[in-house]
């Protein structure tokens, strides 16, 4: 029996629907998905099965124009996950069309991926009528000669099957790389991180969540098979504090069961979950915070 094993990198623009994906494919919440741009920080890899083949999702930060620190490390690992991927695929919205964001990607692809297979994923195909989709395909594959083109819906599954079937007869023969259980290779300590994370970029609608962070600090097994976990949310100035805490408390509060709950049904057993909000001015200059969250610092360089 001959077996499949390789990396898969998912590219596209900030809201492609890259996280959406990686979740419908592994059949599990293992990366955070809102409504807000730039919620993927770190490179997080979902492992799916299709046949004898083992997919290990690499779902990168989206490529956006960097700004800040944050911003080019964000930028330098999705390259970098494109760059070390067995193939590619390119994530764009049917309803967007090839933007300047888009078309800035794709102009990338050939200096930056090297020679890993491209597919084309036009996303949300029931957003527009089916000759706008034929229309976009043959404009996008003008530009770059992609492998494959699939139109999908990451949200509802149409076409994703077909995605992951092509995806797999191109990964190369090889013994799997995970055991056949698990799901993501990040520490669970993160996935519970970004859980909160997510529910708080959920609840607050400023532009407060791209400057907050959340570690977990604590992971204490309990003899009765429950789990005690703390975090701490850090953000970086003493008015986002109260903010994230809200009148009374009932912000973090809200946040805080509904990240338990979610944590439990994923963990399948009782969790404890305890919040704590700090303020550190410069978090987003700490080589540490960024190994939290598996950016590597120096990337953020200008």
């Amino acid at each position: 029996m001959t077996t499949r094993a390789g990396f898969v990198a998912l590219i596209g623009e900030p809201n492609a629907g890259k996280s959406t994906l990686l979740n419908r494919m592994v059949g599990a919440k293992v990366s955070i998905v809102t409504h807000k741009v730039q919620t993927t920080r770190a490179r997080i890899r979902g492992v799916a099965i299709e046949g004898e083949a083992q997919i290990v999702f690499v779902d990168t930060p989206g490529l956006f124009r960097p700004r800040r620190r944050l911003d080019r490390a964000m930028v330098a690992a999705a390259w970098g996950g494109a760059a070390d991927a067995d193939l590619v695929v390119l994530l764009i919205e049917a309803h967007r069309g090839l933007t300047d964001g888009a078309r800035a990607i794709i102009d990338s692809i050939r200096d930056r991926v090297g020679k890993a297979p491209v597919a084309l994923a036009i996303n949300k195909l029931d957003k527009v009528k089916a000759e706008q989709l034929l229309a976009l395909s043959q404009e996008a594959n003008a530009l770059f000669p992609f492998s494959r083109t699939f139109m999908i819906s990451a949200e509802r599954g149409y076409g994703c099957d077909d995605l992951k079937a092509w995806i797999a007869g191109e990964m190369p023969e090889s013994p799997w790389l995970y055991p056949e259980d698990q799901i993501a290779d990040l520490p669970m300590r993160m996935i519970a991180a970004e859980m909160t994370r997510e529910k708080l970029t959920l609840r607050l609608h400023q532009e407060l969540p791209y400057e907050l962070t959340v570690e977990t600090e604590m992971w204490t097994e309990r003899p009765d098979g429950s789990a005690r976990i703390d975090q701490i949310v850090y953000v970086a100035r003493d008015g986002h504090k109260g903010i994230v805490l809200g009148k009374g408390g009932e912000t973090i509060k809200a946040v805080s069961k509904a990240s338990r709950e979610e944590l439990e049904e994923f963990l399948g057993r009782k969790v404890h979950l305890f919040l704590q909000v700090k303020v550190r001015p410069n978090w987003l200059e700490e080589a540490e915070r960024y190994s939290e969250m598996g950016l590597d610092f120096k990337d953020g360089n200008s």
